[in-house]
């Protein structure tokens, strides 16, 4: 179990980092509380309102922002009263994915990592994304021995496993099933120092979690990433583009809402950032090809992704 526990947050010398020192916690043995060399709570309160504020810039992700809110309070909360030798309450912090690829699971797993960095949960937040090709092994004993070493790398962090539901696929041979059972082990040997995040789509996450009676409740904090909406994927299509210093013309933008939208009503799945990213992508490539052709071209044509761009990027879309 992942308990609430406070760690020192140092900072970078000599191009290493010395919280690289495990065990540490702020709070002593004894209760008493120890200095803190990472720069102050105004330092460690800034980094956490800025984590957030990304969090809060993300396009849609209602629900997700409001439960990873509430988890953030709770830590907070606990954190308060620990240095008040208040009685704190053990928290279960291994979460459930639940969503089509491109819902943005990946993006919200690193930041809730940065965040329980500094809020104290984790010594080093960072994140080891996996499937099941890097924790399943050929022949019998390989595959723990795989699944230890990313335990390992995910140390101080979280790992991460995408498709989680392929692990329990195979039948009772299926060495998956060593897999899932190295990973609760994993999850024991180091409850203080690991967080687990199980990724997947809906129904089969769901099905997974139904087929090992011991997983739900190693798993208690469950978020569902839904599909975007034809508004919200214009709005990461605006990201993007800005981001990159490309804006669409009115006619560029039509053209992209009929083509997200008719793209929506053909495919049940289709309400993701992948599919904004490839078509931005690729008519970023069609405009060169369109500019290099005309030669002589103002600023405001180098910036500007026209209706043009957007039709010959979508006839050229595999599978769309």
């Amino acid at each position: 179990m992942v308990k609430i526990r406070l760690w020192q947050n140092h900072s970078e010398q000599n191009g290493t980092l010395e919280n690289e020192r495990r065990n540490f916690p702020v709070f002593s043995p004894g209760g008493q509380p120890e200095k803190n060399h990472g720069g102050g709570e105004d330092q460690r309160q800034k980094n956490v309102r800025e984590i957030m504020k990304e969090l809060d810039s993300l396009v849609g992700l209602a629900g997700v922002k409001k439960l990873v809110g509430e988890i953030h309070a709770f830590v907070e909360i606990q954190r308060r009263r620990q240095r008040e030798k208040l009685a704190t309450e053990p928290q279960v912090l291994h979460m459930v994915f639940k969503g089509n690829p491109g819902t943005g699971k990946t993006t919200v797993a690193r930041i809730i990592g940065r965040l329980f960095k500094e809020v104290g949960v984790l010594p080093k937040g960072h994140l080891v994304e996996v499937e099941r090709a890097d924790l399943v092994g050929e022949y019998i004993g390989h595959t723990a021995q795989k699944t230890r070493d990313q335990i390992k790398k995910a140390l101080g962090g979280i790992l991460f496993i995408d498709e989680a539901y392929s692990l329990a696929r195979g039948g009772e041979k299926d060495f998956g099933r060593e897999a899932i059972d190295a990973l609760v082990k994993g999850m024991e040997d180091h409850k203080d120092n690991l967080i687990l995040i199980l990724a997947g789509y809906r129904q089969e996450m769901e099905w997974f979690m139904e087929s090992n009676p011991g997983l739900r409740s190693r798993f208690p904090i469950h978020i569902t990433f839904p599909d975007y909406t034809t508004t919200e994927l214009l709005a990461i299509a605006d990201l993007m583009l800005k981001k990159r210093q490309y804006h669409l013309s009115p006619g560029a933008r039509d053209e992209l809402r009929l083509i997200l939208e008719e793209t929506r009503s053909l495919h049940v799945h289709s309400g993701n950032a992948r599919l904004v990213r490839n078509l931005i992508e690729r008519a970023i490539r069609q405009q060169a090809v369109r500019l290099v052709r005309k030669g002589q071209v103002s600023r405001e044509e180098l910036m500007t992704i026209t209706r043009e761009d957007i039709l010959q990027a979508h006839e050229s879309s595999p599978g769309i």
